[in-house]
């Protein structure tokens, strides 16, 4: 396996993996993600993480067909509780393809069991929520140190790095968490091609609202003000 071999948004992903590091993927997908880099001997060792049965068969017979049993273990497993912390070293983790309120949440549960130390990397990939990931993130002392923007199959999808920070707080704002730290500053035109359909979506919601048979005037206020802030960020 190749890193080609990986959809675009895995195959970016992979590359913020640091080399010869100890990788857990977590909702694994069928163990590509970690088989592709240990294949090409970018990692020295991985866990692949899947918390149903059907998939992690089917990472197992996929591991065992490249020959790649030293180098990545299946389990299963929820979330963060498939990582041994004495034994597994893990230097980086990566969770992609999910929500990222569920990230956040399989984050959380690892730190509240002792499997997030605080010396991994974080690899993440939300496809929905990033405003609540990277709050999360901030909230437990994360710094979010690259993001990027994927186009895939006409969706785009968004890469966020965290790593620990060493300062004691970390400096943030109301349209570093909707805009990201870096994307909304950089204005690349997948960032800007994004916010412009989000942008429009925003505004047929709004335009239906008062044909409610409730009241909606708190979500009328609220759409206004997200319409308001995207409309300044595209100026």
């Amino acid at each position: 396996m190749k890193l080609k071999q990986l959809s675009l948004r895995l195959e970016r992903a992979a590359s913020y993996v640091p080399e010869g590091s100890r990788l857990a993927d977590i909702g694994s997908d069928h163990a590509y993600l970690p088989c592709v880099l240990a294949a090409e001997g970018k990692i020295e060792f991985a866990v692949a993480g899947e918390i149903i049965e059907g998939p992690f068969k089917i990472a197992e017979n996929q591991i065992e067909r490249l020959n790649l049993q030293n180098e990545v273990h299946v389990r299963l497993g929820d979330g963060l509780e498939v990582i041994n912390p004495d034994s597994d070293n893990i230097s980086a983790i990566s969770i992609c393809g999910m929500g990222g309120v569920l990230i956040a949440t399989i984050l959380d549960e690892g730190y509240q069991m002792g499997k997030l130390t605080g010396k991994e990397r974080l690899i993440l990939q939300p496809n929905k929520d990033e405003i609540e990931l990277r709050t999360w993130l901030i909230e437990h002392g994360y710094q979010v140190i690259a993001e990027e923007l994927v186009e895939e199959n006409t969706k785009i999808y968004e890469i966020m790095i965290a790593e620990k920070s060493n300062e004691e707080c970390i400096s943030f704002s109301e349209k570093d968490l909707s805009f990201g730290f870096y994307l909304r500053k950089e204005l690349a035109p997948l960032f800007i091609k994004k916010w412009t359909g989000e942008l429009a979506k925003n505004k047929i919601i709004l335009a239906d609202l008062p044909k409610s048979s409730t009241d909606q005037s708190d979500k009328i206020q609220e759409f206004k003000i997200k319409i308001a802030a995207i409309e300044e960020l595209l100026k």
